[in-house]
């Protein structure tokens, strides 16, 4: 009897959905990385590229990311930006 497909991990979900943010990042001069993802729910991304420093990088954390994050991915509880 064949085996059950294993479902995508949280960390492979977070970066299929990543994957569709990044290129509108990218095309602003920057990029985001996939630190790691929490027990409790918590993705912590890395910034790169023109959004290190910049003032709208908060923004798009948490309305561009965390809300995409959130809506795809029932288990995301937050995200944080690590250095």
């Amino acid at each position: 009897m064949p085996s059950a497909a294993k479902s995508p991990s949280l960390s492979d979900r977070v970066e299929r959905v990543l994957s569709l943010i990044r290129p509108a990042v990218q095309a602003d001069g920057g990029d985001v990385e996939l630190v790691g993802v929490t027990p409790e729910g918590t993705v912590q991304i890395r910034l790169h590229g023109a959004c290190v420093g910049c003032p709208s990088s908060a923004v798009t954390l948490q309305v561009g990311i965390e809300r995409n994050l959130k809506a795809h991915i029932p288990e995301v509880k937050r995200v944080e930006s690590v250095v």
